[in-house]
């Protein structure tokens, strides 16, 4: 804990430890950016983890002309990222410090925005809003986006559970005695997801925090990397063996500590995060991989006890968390994968048990979707189909919402507002019309639905070709008889000829390539070229593919 001596008057000064292997190519920009930050930076602490490639000759020459900059070689390669930060804070003079991957960069503004926080809240930790920035098309996404929204202290991480949920190191300021004091570092040696405990070791020490709103972390996600990073690595059933044994020690970490609820939010963290993930690329894998993860999956949650499965139990991680655990056998992977997406759909068949429960299926009656029936139409994971007709004359949209156990027809669908979002861009939207949900009277094959609403309109094929290449995202909003609404996608049907590309004439463009597709998680997008430039790079992109 702190003491008014630790935190009476702190020092306007500030270390970035930099960690790099074999990144020659990114490493300088990240020192660069660091020590871009201005006077409050008073020293930039590089790690080169025994690189290959010229890297720590780069960093040398850096230091040449520029004081600040400390390059530290490291002899044999620790195979991950906790060594060479302990490497890096132990080197530390300044009384706070932050950490830089070499990949990434700190944006302008960062390490004041995070030293004013800290300084004026007498915080021994400091976060600010973390954007995941797509490489190279520059799409942008936040990372904790909520935690972020506002400026805000909070005295002890318990009365902020949802701190646990953001796991990064690179987005905060610490105060380096505030480490050095509790002994907290991170896991030596060839430890994936080593921030996952470290950040629990930080809220074991129940450390006051101050939060910003401003953007103090830029992540590069490079998916054509030769070497992806260990977030993108996920191909191999290793990868799921770290990130569970990383929350694992997370929880056992904060229990320890005597931090219950903190410790049950991070078992509810891995059941809506880190689980809905790899549900929704499980299909994509080899069924010795699946199997593999499978057991995995179910040999951690064998640890869960009955008051984590209580919390929030009609939440989608839950659910399908319990589906996981109630088969010995990797099962229903597509609608899993439904309800993994986001925002959840819990696709058909609905069944019921013989007292008329709700229940996942007919073959686990004992997986029971009773808390479904109060949960808010809002939160529902509501199921709609969505499919494509793209047409000399106009491209239609033909949308369909299934019953889910009664509850769609008893807050009774009214109309859905439909837009088409940018991929890279999410404040870039060309929106649709509003149409009328129409109910079907045939049912939807389970015993009790009362059936399906259908609703169709056109794609204004026109603006979104306006706006050059791009793919774009369907976005749905259901409207209810009581006013309220609910934000869903559309699992895309993928029947013969839906998802194959057209062309479409254009009076503007000539012709337009149109091709419905759908996304890892189940969802109808649509990929958009016009005229011949786009045509062109359709065919560019792939060739890429094929190469590589």
């Amino acid at each position: 804990m702190h003491t008014e001596t630790d935190i009476e008057r702190p020092l306007a000064e500030v270390a970035v430890v930099v960690i790099g292997y074999d990144d020659a190519a990114h490493v300088p920009d990240a020192v660069r950016s660091a020590l871009d930050q201005g006077p409050a930076v008073r020293e930039v602490v590089a790690v080169d983890d025994c690189s290959t490639d010229g890297s720590a000759d780069l960093l040398d020459r850096l230091a040449a002309s520029e004081p600040r900059l400390k390059v530290i070689r490291r002899r044999v390669n620790s195979g991950g990222c906790g060594t060479p930060r302990n490497t890096g804070l132990d080197a530390v003079t300044a009384p706070y410090v932050m950490f830089l991957d070499s990949d990434d960069v700190l944006p302008p503004g960062a390490v004041d925005a995070l030293l004013e926080a800290a300084s004026g809240a007498r915080a021994e930790v400091a976060g600010g809003l973390c954007v995941r920035r797509e490489v190279p098309s520059g799409r942008e996404v936040p990372w904790q986006a909520r935690l972020y929204a506002l400026h805000a202290v909070v005295p002890h991480p318990a009365q902020r559970p949802r701190l646990v949920d953001d796991t990064l190191c690179v987005n905060k300021l610490y105060r380096t005695g505030f480490l050095r004091a509790h002994g907290i570092r991170f896991p030596e040696g060839r430890f994936p997801y080593e921030d996952v405990v470290f950040t629990a070791r930080v809220l074991a020490a129940a450390p006051r925090i101050a939060l910003v709103p401003d953007r103090v972390y830029v992540w590069h996600v490079r998916r054509s990397a030769e070497r992806l990073s260990i977030s993108l690595d996920r191909a191999g059933v290793e990868n799921w063996r770290a990130r569970t044994e990383a929350c694992r020690q997370a929880h056992e970490v904060l229990l320890g500590a005597g931090h219950k609820e903190l410790a049950r939010a991070v078992r509810a963290k891995f059941l809506d995060h880190d689980l809905r993930m790899y549900l929704r690329e499980l299909g994509l894998r080899d069924i010795a991989y699946r199997r593999a993860w499978w057991e995995l999956t179910r040999s951690h949650l064998a640890q869960y006890d009955a008051d984590d499965w209580a919390r929030n139990p009609g939440a989608p991680g839950r659910l399908a968390g319990r589906v996981v655990l109630a088969s010995p056998e990797p099962r229903d992977l597509p609608r899993l994968r439904e309800l993994a997406a986001r925002p959840a759909r819990l696709y058909p068949p609905y069944a019921r048990a013989a007292d008329g429960t709700p229940v996942w299926s007919d073959g686990l009656p004992q997986v029971s979707l009773e808390p479904l029936q109060d949960r808010p139409v809002r939160a529902l994971p509501l199921a709609v189909d969505g499919e494509l007709r793209p047409r000399a004359r106009s491209t239609r949209l033909r949308l369909r919402l299934h019953e889910l156990y009664g509850r769609v027809a008893q807050a009774g669908p009214e109309r859905v507002e439909t837009e088409w979002r940018h991929r890279n861009d999410e404040n870039v939207a060309v929106r649709g019309a509003t149409v009328a949900l129409v109910p079907c009277a045939t049912g939807s094959g389970a015993a009790g639905d009362a059936g399906t609403w259908w609703a169709e309109t056109t794609v204004d094929l026109a603006a979104l070709a306006a706006l050059g290449v791009g793919t774009w995202d369907l976005r749905l909003r259901i409207r209810f008889r009581d006013g309220a609404s609910r934000d869903v996608t559309a699992h895309a049907l993928t029947g013969a000829g839906l998802l194959r590309r057209s062309a479409v004439p254009s009076a503007r463009h000539g012709v337009v390539l149109v091709q419905p597709y759908t996304t890892h998680s189940g969802a109808l997008a649509l990929r958009v070229a016009p005229g011949v430039r786009g045509v062109l790079s359709v065919a560019r992109a792939r060739l890429r593919r094929l190469l590589h």
